[in-house]
């Protein structure tokens, strides 16, 4: 599993608590810590492992369904993100978690990305072109959008995501708000910096599995207990929201935040022709969506 802290942080906290459920469900779990999600991906491909928790940028490889939770602007709110998590976490969902000899064992929120940047003027969607935005991974999504913007895509990692923005390698990062402690993202605001408090995204980690290495229910099992720990994670983003002060967080007006809207949505909509959105998971975050704000114009156009 990937946790960034190492065996002290937060995801290796919740798996190791899993550990006790799983020998009473037949299966004894021999943790690695892995603070390199990039390593911890390639191993399991590499069989080196039978599981992996990883984040959604890397799900990629396993699952485009689940994957594609982390479109931009899908999901903004927590009654949407908790109604979309028991969707998909029931048994009806189940043959959705499987592709190939991979199977989603859970879905763990991290809260929403945001947009961070080391100018405070900057934070309008038209006033991003021509900035330098890292981008993880050579993540196609975000360097779709990035082109989209008008911005330069600089190829990054999360390791030394925090070292490009603090050191003004880059203008502008896409980060949840647990990195802002965990990776030190304030000492690249602090020359004037600010956090856009727009969800740009949701994000979480993802449990794959290698299906046949486990018992058949194995996989439905586990998602019913990472549903059960939503509340825990979401607390731990509640908290990580909270620690970062008010002159960091940039306020934008209701225009503003339309003109995002309509920018995430073709953005979405223009991922989904280049394959990187799966379809179906795009209505269904839609049908959520129209489940709390029916109406919206997108409720009734039915592009997604």
């Amino acid at each position: 599993m990937w946790d960034p802290v190492g065996k002290s942080g937060p995801v290796s906290a919740l798996i190791n608590s899993l550990s006790p459920k799983a020998i009473s469900w037949g299966v004894n779990l021999k943790l690695e810590i892995y603070t390199d999600e990039k390593v911890a991906a390639n191993d399991f491909k590499a069989g080196v492992c039978d599981a992996v928790v990883t984040t959604d940028i890397s799900a990629r490889d396993f699952n485009l369904f689940t994957s594609t939770f982390s479109a931009v602007g899908a999901i903004q709110g927590e009654q949407e993100l908790r109604t979309l998590l028991s969707t998909v976490s029931s048994p009806k969902a189940a043959k959705l978690m499987r592709q190939g000899e991979y199977e989603v064992g859970g879905i763990l929120p991290i809260g929403s990305v945001y947009i961070y940047v080391n100018d405070k003027n900057i934070s309008r969607v038209e006033k991003l072109q021509g900035r330098k935005m890292a981008v993880v991974a050579n993540d196609p999504v975000v360097t779709t959008m990035v082109r989209r913007i008008g911005g330069s895509a600089v190829p990054s990692s999360l390791a030394n995501l925090a070292g490009q923005f603090n050191s003004g390698g880059v203008d502008i990062i896409f980060a949840p708000a647990v990195a802002y402690n965990i990776m030190e993202l304030y000492k690249g605001l602090n020359q004037g910096g600010g956090i856009v408090k727009y969800p740009l995204l949701n994000t979480s980690l993802q449990i794959i599995l290698r299906h046949d290495a486990f018992p058949e229910d194995f996989g439905q099992k586990m998602r019913e207990y990472s549903l059960s720990q939503v509340d825990s994670m979401l607390k731990l983003v509640d908290d990580a929201e909270s620690e970062i002060p008010a002159d960091h967080w940039i306020t934008i007006s209701e225009d503003v935040k339309t003109d995002y809207d309509a920018f995430m949505r073709k953005s979405r909509l223009a991922l989904k022709d280049e394959g990187y959105n799966q379809p179906l998971a795009l209505t269904v975050m839609r049908k959520v969506r129209c489940k709390y704000s029916p109406t919206n114009t997108e409720c009734v156009l039915k592009q997604e």
